[in-house]
């Protein structure tokens, strides 16, 4: 990691890691979590979080199977329509958050208590403070928290995203009974110099554009969240599929426009991202374009499927937020400092009351 960023709190989080994935691959115990769930008597899996929380649930239920069904459902989404939601559905509800105290966290624990009570719950979470560690449920409720070394003190989520996503991928993953956090760690400390390097030998482009197909771009959304935020809004990102982009949002892609592409492993997804390859270094032949991934510049050379490679897609995007916003002389553990705007946990949200219709 550069010594020049170390002052940042968001730089050292984002280094820690790889350490954090090796620690906690010893001390979850993934097995017993894993039984529980096994033995809950629902129709469904629910993955509900806000930002970068629920991008966890759109990676996990895009990207493995699992015994039952998946869902992604935004708490944003959960407080604002909760009858659209919760009917006669008895689904195990997965929450995640670093803080697990954000008004739409308490308001989802309302609309849950209320329409459907005794739906088991799952908190997933890196703060052994806060309501989703502590707040009691209506129904049966299990509780995973984090290592203290993944509640990042930073305004972005670094650390904490990606060591929920991985406990996600280990507790649902049906395919698979590993919990390779090790062998992503040992990736990404190859990588992160790597990923440093290219930072630091790059212009800050004035857009960026991430893509990727099936849980890589929900990874891609996370990246343009982390560039777009740790920016304060100076870099404008956006992301989609790589099939998607030509409909329409290409037209975001001008002579300073930066793309970086998440490669897929998968056969046919990989075919169209060739393609799209091609045409691009056609019509923006000058364009700055960056792939990780399979068989890509940054390749991670761990033989896992797609999203358990989301982490270090993602951390590229980290890596590359905070360099570009030390550049730009703000302060990076809080981007928006003075300006009374956004701030590190979510507040002045209204939560109004839910009633059974």
């Amino acid at each position: 990691m550069s010594d020049a960023l170390t002052q940042w709190t968001t730089w050292r989080e984002i280094g820690a890691q790889p350490d954090i994935w090796r620690r906690w691959e010893q001390d979850f115990a993934l097995q017993d979590v894993r039984a529980w769930i096994a033995g809950l008597d629902v129709d469904e899996v629910w993955f509900c979080g806000a930002g970068s929380s629920a991008f966890i649930g759109d990676i996990v239920a895009s990207g493995i199977k699992g015994e039952r069904p998946f869902r992604s459902v935004p708490t944003t989404d959960l407080i604002s329509r909760p009858d659209f939601y919760l009917s006669d559905r008895r689904p195990l509800v997965v929450s995640f958050g670093r803080s697990g105290g954000s008004p739409e966290t308490l308001g989802s624990f309302d609309a849950l208590d209320v329409l459907t009570p005794d739906a088991p719950r799952l908190n997933v979470t890196c703060n052994p403070d806060g309501a989703l560690a502590k707040r009691k449920a209506t129904g049966e409720c299990g509780v995973v928290v984090l290592p203290p070394q993944a509640l990042d003190q930073g305004f972005a989520m670094t650390s904490s995203f990606t060591t929920m996503l991985l406990t996600a991928l280990a507790l649902f993953d049906a395919e698979s009974r590993q919990r390779p956090f090790t062998q992503l760690a040992d990736a990404l400390d190859i990588l992160l110099p790597e990923f440093t390097a290219l930072a630091s030998d790059t212009d800050r482009p004035s857009r960026i554009v991430f893509l990727g197909t099936g849980a890589m771009s929900h990874a891609a959304r996370e990246s343009a969240l982390k560039v777009l935020e740790l920016t304060a809004g100076r870099t404008a990102a956006i992301w989609d599929s790589p099939l998607g982009f030509r409909h329409g949002p290409m037209s975001f892609v001008d002579d300073e426009t930066r793309i970086v592409l998440f490669t897929s492993r998968e056969p046919q997804a990989a075919r169209y991202e060739a393609d799209l390859l091609d045409e691009l270094s056609r019509q923006f032949p000058g364009q700055g374009l960056t792939t990780v991934g399979a068989n890509a510049d940054f390749d991670p050379n761990v033989d896992l499927p797609d999203a358990w490679l989301t982490p270090i897609a993602v951390a590229l995007a980290q890596v590359l937020g905070v360099t570009w916003s030390d550049r730009l002389g703000l302060d990076v553990d809080d981007p928006f400092a003075g300006k009374g705007t956004l701030s590190r946990v979510v507040s002045g949200v209204t939560l109004y009351p839910v009633r059974r219709s």
